[in-house]
C-alpha cells in the first residue's frame, strides 16, 4: 500500500455545530478496471488496517461523530433508560427438556450475559419442578470477564449428561474456539480446537464430531475427537468445493448424524448411526446444481423435503435403505411416496419430526402457518393464530424431545412481545407458557398493526407491514421507519420491537417492506430478487416507499430508511437511485463495496456468494453488480443524511466497505446540511456489541439520529 507524509498529518474533526469540516481521507488512485470498464478507486488502501494511517482515518471518522453525537447524549441517556426500563433484568427462558433433564438460561439484575442452568426432571413423568435444585452450566458473565466482546455459540450437552461442548469468539470476527467442560466438576478440559463452527456428540458420549472453517471462514473440515484422548482427531471430510459450507445435525429420533454440504442453491447430506461413531459416513443423494432436501428419520424410513418437483419443496417418505447400499439413486426419490404435493402458492419451510407426529412449517401468502400431523392417518391440524400480520416458527431448538406430546412454538407480532406456547396434540389446544414482559404498563391495545400492498414497476404487489400508536396516528402524513432486506431467501417477518415502542409513543410509524429476493412470499419471492434479477429488490422497496407517501402514511421529509448487511446494500442502492425520497438513511454493516469483494476470492463469503450476486469475472453477472454496487454508482449531488454503522472486527462485511462509502461519498455530496456519519465498533464484529446493555445503547444512539433528523429530539414519549 502507499504510503506518505501526508498519512502522518492530523485530521481535522468536526463538532456538532457543523464549523469544522469532517475527515477527508486521502485519495490513493488504484486502477480496478474489468471487462473494459475504467474503475478508479480512490480509497481502496482504506482495506489496510493494520496500516497506521488507516487507523489515524477510522479514529478521525470515531471523532468526529462522537462530536456530532455530543448534543445528543442527554436524549441518548433518556432513551437508553426508556429501553432499559422495558425489560425484565432478573428473568428466566421457559425449560426444554431433553433426556433426564430440563434446561434453561437466566439472566440476573445487572448482567450483560446469560447463565446457562438445568434442573433435573422429577418422577417416571419427568415433570419439571421450579423447586428443584439447579446446576449452573456456564454463565456467560464470568467468561466475559476483562473482555471486550464475547459471543457464545456450540452449546451442547453431550447424551450422558457428563459433558458440555461449547466455543467462545472473543473478537466478533467469529474466530470460535472449542472447548469441552465437564459437568461433574464444572472445569474445562486441557483440549481446544480452533476456527470451529458446528459440533456434534456420538450417542455414547465418547466422540465429538465437529467442523472447523479455513482462512476465509468456509466451513469445510469435519474431524472426530476421542475424548479419552487415545488418538489424535481424525480428518474425517473435507469438501474442496468453494461454493458449499458444512453443518452439523442429528435425526431427531437420535438414530443418526447428519453432515450437510449446502449450497446457496443445493445441499447434500451425509448420515452416520450415532451408536458407530467410527463407521464411515454414508452419502444420501449426491449433490446437483439447484437440487436441495433436508433430511428426517423415524422408525426406518426416510422423509425428506425435496425441491425435485419445484422451487416450494414437497414431503415424501421412503425406506432406508442399508446404508451400504447408498447412495439414492434418482427413480427411488420418483417412487417414494408422496406426502404433501408441492404448490405454487405454499412453501415448505421446515420440518420437525416426532415420534407420533410431525410438523410442518409452510408459508402462504405471506404468513407462516403450522401444521401439526399424526402418523397414522396424516390428517393437518392447523394451529390458529388470531392476528393477520405476525410471525410463527417452531424448530428443533425449541422441541428437543422426540417422544413428546406436544409441540413448542414461538409466535410474536409488531404489537405481540415474543410468546412461547405448547400446541397439545392430543386436544388441540394452545397453551400459553410465557410472554415476554415489558415493564411499564405496555398495552398492546393502544397500537394498530396493518398490512398494504405496493405496485412494483412490473405489476407485482409488495406487501409492507405497518405499526403505529392509535392515539397518535394523524389524518397527515408523520415521521415513518422503514426497514428493508430482501436477500438470500431470508424473510422480513413482522417482529415485536421493545427499543421500537420509544419510537411509536413519539408519534412514528414503523414499517417493514417485504421486498423480492426475501422468502416472504416463497422461494419463487427469492429467485426474483437475486442474480440477474436483484434490482426488483431496490425497485421494490423504491414502490413500498412511494406507496406509504401516496396513501399519506408519511412524505419524503419525513421518511428514514434502514437495512443491516445485505439490507445495508439495499440502503445504498435505493440512496442512489431516489436520494430525493428519504430524509435519512441508517446503514448498519452494509454491504455496500460489491464488486471489488465478489473480486476478492481470499475474502469470507465471496466464492460461496457467486451464487446469490454473480461472479463479476463473468462480463454478463459483471454488468448485473456494476448496475447498482452502491459504491460505484456514487455520483455528485444532494444525499439524504446518513449514518453507516460498523465493526472493525466484521468478517462477514468488512469495515472497509462503510469506509470506502463515507470518504467517497465525502468528495461527491453538495449538501453540507444532511450529515454523513460513520460510527465504528473498534471491539465488536458484524452483530455489534455483544453484552446486552450495549446493545441497548447501540439502539438509542441510533434512535437519537433518527429523531435528531425528524425534530423529535424534545419530545416526550406518550402514556396511556
Amino acid at each position: 500500500m502507499a504510503q506518505g507524509p501526508e498519512a502522518a498529518k492530523p485530521i481535522p474533526v468536526a463538532s456538532a455545530s457543523g464549523q469544522a469540516q469532517p475527515p477527508m481521507a486521502e485519495r490513493r488512485p488504484k486502477d480496478v478496471s474489468i471487462h473494459g470498464d475504467t474503475r478508479i478507486d480512490d480509497f481502496f488502501w482504506l482495506r489496510e488496517k493494520q496500516q497506521p494511517e488507516v487507523m489515524a482515518y477510522l479514529n478521525a471518522e470515531s471523532a468526529y461523530t462522537a462530536a456530532w453525537f455530543q448534543p445528543l447524549a442527554g436524549l441518548q441517556e433518556r432513551l437508553y433508560q426508556e429501553i432499559l426500563g422495558r425489560i425484565q433484568q432478573k428473568d428466566e427462558a421457559v425449560p426444554v427438556r431433553e433426556g433426564g433433564w430440563w434446561y434453561s438460561s437466566r439472566t440476573l439484575e445487572g448482567a450483560q450475559y446469560p447463565v446457562f442452568i438445568r434442573r433435573a426432571a422429577q418422577g417416571s413423568e419427568r415433570r419439571f419442578d421450579p423447586a428443584a435444585a439447579e446446576q449452573v452450566l456456564l454463565d456467560v458473565n464470568e467468561l466475559a470477564k476483562g473482555k471486550k466482546f464475547m459471543n457464545l455459540s456450540s452449546l451442547m450437552v453431550s447424551p450422558d449428561g457428563q459433558r458440555l461442548a461449547y466455543s467462545t469468539d472473543e473478537t466478533g470476527a467469529r474466530d470460535f474456539e472449542l472447548k469441552i467442560r465437564d459437568l461433574g466438576t464444572g472445569q474445562d478440559l486441557g483440549w481446544r480446537a480452533q476456527k470451529v463452527a458446528s459440533v456434534q456428540w456420538s450417542a455414547d458420549g465418547r466422540y465429538l464430531f465437529y467442523i472447523t472453517s479455513n482462512e476465509a471462514k468456509r466451513r469445510d473440515r469435519l474431524w472426530r475427537h476421542a475424548l479419552d484422548g487415545s488418538t489424535p482427531d481424525v480428518l474425517i471430510y473435507e469438501d474442496k468445493d468453494p461454493l458449499y459450507n458444512l453443518d452439523l445435525s442429528s435425526t431427531a429420533d437420535g438414530r443418526f448424524l447428519s453432515l450437510i454440504s449446502r449450497s446457496k442453491d443445493a445441499s447434500e447430506v451425509r448420515l452416520l448411526p450415532s451408536r458407530q461413531p467410527l463407521s464411515p459416513w454414508a452419502l444420501l443423494l449426491p449433490r446437483k446444481p439447484g437440487q436441495e432436501y433436508a433430511v428426517e428419520h423415524r422408525e426406518g424410513q426416510l422423509y425428506l423435503l425435496s425441491n425435485d418437483r419445484g422451487p416450494n419443496f414437497r414431503l415424501v417418505r421412503l425406506p432406508l435403505p442399508d446404508l451400504k447400499r447408498l447412495p439414492l439413486k434418482p427413480q427411488h426419490l420418483a417412487a417414494a411416496k408422496e406426502l404433501i404435493a408441492h404448490r405454487d402458492e405454499a412453501m415448505l419451510e421446515g420440518l420437525t419430526m416426532f415420534k407420533t407426529h410431525l410438523a410442518l412449517q409452510v408459508r402462504e401468502q405471506g404468513s407462516v402457518k403450522l401444521r401439526v400431523y399424526d402418523h397414522a392417518r396424516f390428517k393437518p391440524q392447523e394451529i390458529p393464530f388470531e392476528q393477520a400480520v405476525y410471525t410463527a416458527t417452531s424448530n428443533r431448538g425449541l422441541n428437543r424431545e422426540y417422544d413428546s406430546g406436544s409441540l413448542r412454538l414461538s409466535y410474536q407480532s409488531m404489537t405481540t412481545p415474543v410468546s412461547v406456547y405448547d400446541y397439545e396434540f392430543a386436544s388441540r389446544k394452545l397453551h400459553l407458557l410465557k410472554r415476554q414482559a415489558v415493564q411499564g404498563g405496555y398495552e398492546p391495545a393502544r397500537y394498530e398493526t396493518r398490512r398494504i400492498w405496493a405496485q412494483a414497476a412490473d405489476g407485482t404487489q409488495v406487501p409492507v407491514s405497518l405499526v403505529w400508536a392509535k392515539q397518535l396516528r394523524r389524518t397527515g402524513p408523520q415521521p415513518l421507519l422503514l426497514q428493508g432486506y430482501g436477500s438470500y431467501g431470508n424473510s422480513s417477518d413482522p417482529r415485536f420491537s421493545l427499543p421500537g415502542l420509544s419510537l411509536l409513543d413519539r408519534g412514528v410509524i414503523i414499517a417493514v417492506a417485504h421486498v423480492r429476493g426475501g422468502g416472504d412470499l416463497g422461494r419463487r419471492w427469492y429467485l426474483e430478487g437475486k442474480l440477474a434479477k436483484k434490482m426488483n429488490t431496490f425497485t421494490d422497496f423504491i414502490a413500498a416507499s412511494e406507496a406509504l407517501v401516496a396513501q399519506g402514511f408519511t412524505e419524503p421529509s419525513q421518511l428514514i430508511i434502514t437495512g443491516g448487511s445485505a439490507g445495508g446494500l439495499l440502503m445504498g442502492a435505493v440512496t442512489n437511485l431516489r436520494p430525493d425520497l428519504f430524509k435519512a438513511v441508517v446503514a448498519e454493516v452494509p454491504f455496500v463495496d460489491v464488486i471489488n469483494t465478489m473480486l476478492d476470492e481470499s475474502l469470507p463469503l465471496t466464492t460461496e456468494e457467486f451464487i446469490e450476486w454473480g461472479n463479476p469475472k463473468i462480463a454478463e453477472q459483471y454488468r448485473w453488480m456494476r448496475a447498482y454496487s452502491p459504491y460505484d454508482n456514487l455520483k455528485p449531488g444532494a444525499y439524504p443524511a446518513i449514518l453507516a454503522r460498523t465493526g472493525l472486527n466484521d468478517s462477514q462485511v468488512p469495515y472497509w466497505e462503510a469506509a470506502k462509502y463515507v470518504a467517497k461519498l465525502r468528495t461527491l455530496k453538495s449538501n453540507a446540511d444532511a450529515p454523513l456519519l460513520f460510527d465504528i465498533n473498534m471491539t465488536a464484529g458484524h452483530g455489534g456489541a455483544s453484552g446486552r446493555f450495549d446493545g441497548m445503547k447501540e439502539r438509542a444512539k441510533v434512535y437519537s439520529f433518527m429523531l435528531q433528523q425528524w425534530g423529535l429530539t424534545e419530545a416526550r414519549p406518550s402514556k396511556p
